[in-house]
């Protein structure tokens, strides 16, 4: 039986009273010798199952340790002495707090045109159609180094005055402010040449020095918003020409897979495109999708 908590004016937990009946009741699963906190092979299984309705992410066994660091640091933000008193609140309330338990648990690994490929790619599709009003998506945005990139490419290909809007979506609202923030230090962006550092970027002075801000322009083209993937109340109302989803799926079963991909295939516009990880291969939904490039696919 899970002790009883108060929620704080903020919607999170109040701390949990120190009961020794939480070691007692942690009876799945061997003990960890060493650590702050009591951590089970249930409570593992728990945060598996949780994680999965609430995003999608498939956690394999061997992320143990992962689980135990990135969440002990919310136990001791909650004040919650147990793993057990924490998953059972979290099953039972429905607040501020599940936003806490996902951004802990996704995983944010970004930099500025990465996969290069892609945006070459990219840009001679834009080019294609040079008046065109361009509507892409984003929905891995994490820290924004995506997104900017994105909007970089496209206002070389087309100029700062082309009609073209970019979503940015992810479903970590801590990476999220990041993204809207533009604000980067210098040695995150040293792959950017100097021209683009020029037209793009402000440099900070002062307490800034070290720091760089995307400048007004390139921020204005994105709208930055919260979208749960697995959710079927994706809030767009127009297709989209070109969707971004690079690495995402990597950490979905292939049902889930699937499901995402018709979803995706739903606001895509007829031969649209679709930009994929470099390790995502959907060649098994060659009905909604043809590939037409390395990690590059064509909505049918």
């Amino acid at each position: 039986m899970a002790s009883t908590t108060s929620v704080t004016s903020a919607g999170r937990p109040a701390p949990a009273k120190a009961e020794a009946s939480s070691v007692a009741q942690a009876t799945s699963g061997p003990l960890a010798q060493g650590r702050e906190f009591v951590w089970t092979n249930a409570d593992f299984a728990r945060v598996q199952a949780l994680i999965y309705q609430r995003a999608g992410i498939s956690l394999h066994d061997g992320k143990h340790a992962m689980v135990y660091s990135r969440l002990s640091r919310r136990l001791r933000e909650t004040g919650y002495s147990s793993f057990h008193d924490y998953l059972a609140w979290l099953e039972n309330h429905d607040g501020p707090e599940w936003q806490e338990f996902v951004n802990a648990l996704t995983t944010n690994l970004t930099a500025f045109f990465r996969e290069q490929h892609h945006f070459e790619i990219f840009a001679s599709h834009l080019r294609t159609k040079p008046s065109h009003s361009w509507r892409v998506w984003c929905n891995a945005a994490s820290t924004g180094e995506e997104p900017y990139s994105i909007v970089m490419t496209a206002f070389e290909a087309l100029g700062q005055n082309a009609s073209f809007k970019l979503t940015a979506s992810d479903i970590d609202s801590r990476v999220l402010a990041t993204a809207a923030n533009g604000v980067y230090r210098l040695d995150s962006l040293k792959g950017l040449t100097p021209d683009r550092m020029q037209k793009f970027f402000l440099k900070g002075k002062g307490s800034n020095a070290g720091m760089a801000r995307a400048k007004p322009e390139l921020r204005r083209a994105i709208e930055f918003m919260s979208v749960n993937l697995i959710r079927d109340d994706w809030p767009f109302k127009e297709p989209f020409d070109v969707v971004f989803c690079r690495n995402v799926m990597i950490y979905f079963d292939a049902p889930t897979q699937r499901r995402v991909l018709e979803r995706i295939h739903r606001v895509l516009k007829p031969g649209g495109m679709l930009f994929v990880g470099h390790a995502e291969n959907f060649s098994e939904s060659k009905d909604l999708f043809t590939l037409r490039g390395k990690t590059v696919y064509e909505r049918r």
